[in-house]
Order: C-alpha cells, then sequence, then structure tokens
C-alpha cells in the first residue's frame, strides 16, 4: 500500500491500494464497513467496487471509511471517455462529520485527475450537497447504458449522475451512455 499525505489525526491515514493488493483481511473489513453504511448494499454493488483503486481510512489500526475508483468506459459527444468512477464511499456512522469522507475523496480526486478524462459517479441526495462542493458538477443531460441488447436510457438515474470534469469538453445538458455491468448500471 502507498500512503497518500492525507493525515487527519497522528494516528489517523488515508492509504491508497490496489484491489490486487489488498489481503483478505482488507477486503472483508472494506466489505463488513460498506454493509453497515448503507441499508440497501448489494453483492453487485461490492464487485463495482472492485478492480481499482481503494482509499483507505484506518484510525487506530480500524477500517472507518472507505472509497474506491474504478475504469469505466462513458461515450459522450461521440468519443469513448475513460472514466474514474467512484463507488462504496462509505464512513462509519460514529465517524462522520470529522472530514474523513472529504479525506478519502481528496485521495481519489488525485488519482481521477492524474489519470483519467474525467470523473463520475452516482450520489444519494443525502450526499449531492457534498460532491457539489468539492467541484463535481449535476449532469443535466440525459443518461443511458450500452446493453448486451443495445443502448437503452436509465431515467431513474437522471438527476443523480455527478462529474468531475477533465481535460476533455463535456457538455452537461448531453447524453452520457455508460458501460454494461450487472446489478445497478450506473
Amino acid at each position: 500500500m502507498t500512503d497518500v499525505s492525507v493525515r487527519i489525526s497522528p494516528t489517523a491515514r488515508v492509504r491508497i491500494a490496489h484491489t490486487a493488493d489488498l489481503d483478505a483481511a482488507a477486503r472483508k473489513a472494506a466489505r463488513a464497513l460498506l454493509y453497515d453504511v448503507f441499508d440497501d448494499m448489494t453483492e453487485d454493488d461490492w464487485e463495482h467496487a472492485l478492480g481499482g483503486l481503494h482509499a483507505l481510512f484506518h484510525e487506530d489500526g480500524e477500517l472507518v471509511g472507505h472509497a474506491s475508483v474504478v475504469q469505466r468506459r462513458l461515450l459522450h459527444g461521440g468519443r469513448a471517455l475513460r472514466c474514474g468512477y467512484v463507488e462504496g464511499v462509505g464512513v462509519r456512522a460514529d465517524r462522520r462529520g470529522r472530514g474523513l469522507g472529504a479525506a478519502l475523496m481528496d485521495a481519489l480526486e488525485r488519482v481521477v485527475r492524474g489519470g483519467y478524462d474525467l470523473g463520475a459517479l452516482g450520489a444519494a441526495d443525502t450526499a449531492a450537497a457534498f460532491y457539489a462542493a468539492r467541484g463535481w458538477q449535476l449532469w443535466r443531460g440525459r443518461s443511458w447504458a450500452l446493453t448486451p441488447t443495445g443502448i437503452r436510457r436509465t431515467p431513474d438515474e437522471d438527476g443523480f449522475l455527478y462529474v468531475l470534469p477533465g481535460a476533455v469538453p463535456l457538455d452537461l445538458d448531453g447524453d452520457l451512455t455508460c458501460d454494461w455491468r450487472d446489478g445497478d448500471v450506473w
């Protein structure tokens, strides 16, 4: 694991690690944390958080926060864009309101800005203001998914998708299409 220079206290820090570098205990702790944080967490949701980089927040040796960024392809403006898609952002309930979510996002936003054309995420109503305050922009256009049977509208996602623009120009009122995956496609 590589340390990221984000420290909240002498015993609290964010670490970045690829899924391949997480041992079984670290994966188990991250999965348990996310199932504790989200009432509607599914196995597909957990799978979506794997295969990329994880920001892990340990306090006194215990995992209290997690977020990950995985690569996806989004179609926009006639181009396939390399997207750093943020998944599984969660902080244990008794540690919220202390800047831990911001520390996790600081680490992942550095990765997104340095390695992808844009960042994207689906935000719950309760988290939308948090992301907007960090510079994430609401996607105002229509959302779509490239499914095994063709491109399909995903109207239930409209109004919940946020992007972190990079060097590629984006039309926030245009169409945005995600690649296929099992479970929730966005």
